[in-house]
């Protein structure tokens, strides 16, 4: 098939494309020959379009594959030679405006912290403290706090809404429970797994001893008293619960109690609300693997901060087996525990398993193992039991691929 035919008009112009150290660029203009063009390149620093390195003649077929190549290196054209020197200097000169503009309002950020009171570092970030209750999280001095995380801790702190989607087992409920624990903030929790109804959730009116009370649910419980409340599952949640959730999503949100009088709720300062979800978003491609979950409009999702988990990279992994299981856990046997995990969450992903592989259930797997020195012993009560025949198979073959059988007496 012959290639189309180029025009002057459409083919002349600046085509350039960002890079590291500046903007790259290539100005095609016509030639003194019929069919032929002039193609200059050239580097702009930041303090304009530098001088001209190359300059050469090249025939309509020669542009023609130029032009091809430069599409895939990410080069767009521009024909308009004065504006696109212009674009290409903003585009240089944004990163660093936006690194002075961020470095100064972390600066501010900090200042506010200073006066309000103790708080705890975590990751990056300082996390104001809250007060020691029942309600909060048993700290795991093991828990790894990954780089990726300081966003998520950030958000807090700003009193974000927070929604933290990825596969089962991924440590979304985990994250949050952690930072809760290490700035002694209350937790509760509401998962949504088809039996909670909208009364569990926002309250509802009952008779005791003759007299008829009204009894807050988990949401108003948490506004009122400054706790820290997760959402489990919110893809599997009623309607009506996510319309009672959508007044509290908004900047200043307040929950009206219409079963109570229009009763009005309004936050306190320390409540902060997060969701969990399987088959969200950019998790919407596996919602065949989550029977029941619902869809979620862009809406809904554009009043939350939503961050996809992934689960622990193997080096990760190993590293919170030895943290958690010192000083018995070697790097050995934490390397190859961690790879059979990753192997187990691969075949999920592939949809040949059909049950996640946590990082929980690696930690059980592996304390048991320590306890009986026996790998298939350990994972019956830790692994097999808890899955299908078939998905128990496909387990012990990956297991027996990674730990070579004990060599007999």
């Amino acid at each position: 098939m012959n290639s189309p035919e180029l025009t002057e008009d459409e083919n002349r112009g600046l085509y350039q494309r960002a890079t590291e150290h500046g903007a790259e660029w290539w100005r095609v203009s016509v030639a003194d020959r019929p069919e032929n063009y002039r193609l200059e390149h050239g580097v702009d620093n930041g303090s304009g379009p530098g001088a001209v390195d190359i300059d050469l003649v090249v025939d309509a077929e020669n542009l023609r594959a130029k032009l091809k190549k430069w599409r895939r290196e990410g080069f767009a054209i521009d024909t308009d030679d004065a504006a696109s020197e212009q674009s290409a200097a903003g585009r240089v000169a944004f990163m660093p405006e936006l690194q002075r503009v961020a470095a100064r309002a972390s600066a501010a950020k900090c200042r506010q912290l200073e006066g309000a009171g103790a708080t705890v570092r975590i990751g990056h970030v300082e996390v104001p403290c809250g007060f020691d209750n029942p309600l909060v999280p048993r700290l795991n001095p093991a828990y790894l706090f990954s780089e990726r995380f300081n966003d998520i801790v950030e958000d807090i702190v700003e009193n974000r809404r927070v929604m933290l989607i990825g596969h089962t087992g991924a440590g979304k409920t985990s994250l949050i429970e952690q930072v809760a624990a290490r700035s002694r903030h209350g937790v509760l929790r509401s998962n949504m797994n088809g039996q909670t109804t909208v009364g569990d959730f926002v309250g509802f009116w009952t008779v005791k001893g003759g007299e008829t009370l009204w009894v807050d649910g988990v949401l108003p419980t948490a506004m009122r008293e400054g706790l820290w409340l997760i959402v489990d599952e919110i893809d599997f949640a009623e309607p009506s619960i996510l319309a009672a959730l959508t007044a509290v999503l908004e900047p200043h949100g307040r929950l009206v109690l219409k079963e109570k009088g229009n009763e009005i709720v309004t936050p306190h300062p320390a409540f902060r609300l997060f969701a969990t979800a399987n088959a969200v978003g950019a998790m919407s491609q596996f919602r065949h693997l989550y029977q029941g979950a619902n869809l979620m409009n862009e809406a809904f999702l554009d009043r939350w901060r939503v961050y996809l988990l992934d689960y622990l990279t193997p080096a990760e992994e190993a590293d919170v087996l030895i943290a958690t299981l010192a000083p018995h856990m070697t790097r050995a046997l934490a390397t190859t525990l961690a790879a059979i995990a990753a192997d187990c969450r691969a075949a999920f992903a592939r949809e040949d398993l059909s049950s996640a592989f946590s990082t929980r259930r690696l930690l059980d797997w592996a304390e048991l193992m320590l306890r009986t020195g026996d790998p298939e012993r350990a994972a019956g009560p830790a692994i097999y039991a808890k899955v299908s025949p078939e998905d128990a198979a496909l387990i012990r073959g990956i297991v027996r691929h990674h730990i070579a059988p004990a060599p007999e007496a």
